[in-house]
């Protein structure tokens, strides 16, 4: 980290109208302007900031009157509001407005912000967003996707042990401007964890970070070395799923497109997120990914103590791909 960098994303000058602190971060190959503290991300120098992040009210009245998680899209704004947390603004973009909740601080405000707020961001962007995890291995990165417990980030650990790098973790974004060469972007260095799989793992080099909520079961695992700074060109896709051992099996052509559109980010929030001419674009991105990667159904034993044996298969994967290329 550059101690520069640190002292001018916070120096007095820097301070927002609100009299909260404007602080400038690098993050998805962005430079992120931000009124909610965000030490997850890697500090910049004050710069023009291709996302804002304000702190201010929100007008959502359908927050309020149904005091329950809503969700609204529109061609120039969307809307995400926790009760508990607070009301999120996406204006076009380049801009997030941030209304918090009574009583919260901004290392909660930072869970559902660099999460699916911040992705529907990068989605307006017209960046593909899969809800993932990416590592680069070598001049190559790779993908895993699959459902809720299925490892994505224990499996991204796994590699990083054994000496390769994070791009991103949870918010995987693919730029695919250059149709034969789609690059992950490199997200910021922290990966969450469940406590069995940290102490089976035991990354080395990485802060855990405070708990922010009870409810909060995963640790968050701040990487002190181990990641990958740079955009990496995608080179596999795997889909994780439980098997008897560990093994790499092609989907079909029929399948790796579906598979995809099910683990793209803007999938969880329904037909409803894909406002305008964004049905047509997210699906041409999914079927462009699908068509020059492919998709493989990776089978991970049970048991964490198993977990290296994935890994040389993956690394054996890669290294026969690259030869085949």
């Amino acid at each position: 980290m550059n101690p520069r960098a640190v002292s001018l994303a916070t120096r007095p000058e820097a301070a927002a109208r609100n009299g909260r602190v404007r602080r400038f971060y690098k993050a998805y190959g962005l430079t992120i302007g931000s009124e909610v503290a965000l030490p997850e991300l890697e500090p910049t120098a004050p710069a023009t900031p291709d996302i804002e992040i304000a702190v201010g009210p929100i007008d959502f009245p359908e927050a309020a009157s149904a005091n329950a998680t809503a969700f609204r899209f529109e061609q120039s704004h969307q809307y995400l509001s926790w009760p508990a947390i607070g009301t999120f603004r996406i204006s076009g973009a380049g801009r997030i407005d941030v209304d918090a909740a009574p009583g919260i601080d901004d290392p909660l405000l930072a869970f559902p912000l660099l999460g699916p707020v911040l992705a529907l961001a990068l989605h307006q962007r017209r960046l593909l967003i899969l809800h993932a995890s990416a590592v680069a291995v070598g001049d190559q990165s790779l993908i895993f996707m699959g459902d809720k417990g299925a490892g994505k980030s224990t499996m991204a650990g796994a590699m990083i042990r054994a000496g390769h790098l994070l791009l991103t973790d949870d918010v995987v974004a693919l730029d695919l401007s250059n149709p034969s060469r789609p690059m992950i972007l490199p997200g910021f260095p922290q990966l969450k964890l469940a406590a069995d799989a940290a102490d089976a793992i035991r990354i080395g080099q990485a802060e855990v970070r405070p708990q922010v909520h009870p409810q909060i079961e995963k640790a968050q695992h701040r990487l002190r070395d181990g990641f990958a700074g740079k955009a990496v060109k995608a080179a596999r896709i795997y889909v994780l799923e439980r098997g008897e051992r560990a093994a790499i099996m092609p989907l079909p052509g029929a399948g790796a497109l579906p598979a995809i559109i099910k683990f793209s980010y803007v999938t969880r929030f329904g037909r409803q997120a894909l406002v305008g001419d964004f049905a047509s674009t997210h699906l041409s991105q999914c079927a462009q990914l699908a068509a020059r990667i492919g998709v493989c159904r990776l089978e991970v034993p049970a048991g964490l103590g198993r977990i290296d044996e994935v890994v040389d298969l993956i690394e054996r994967d890669l290294a026969a791909g690259a030869q085949t290329r």
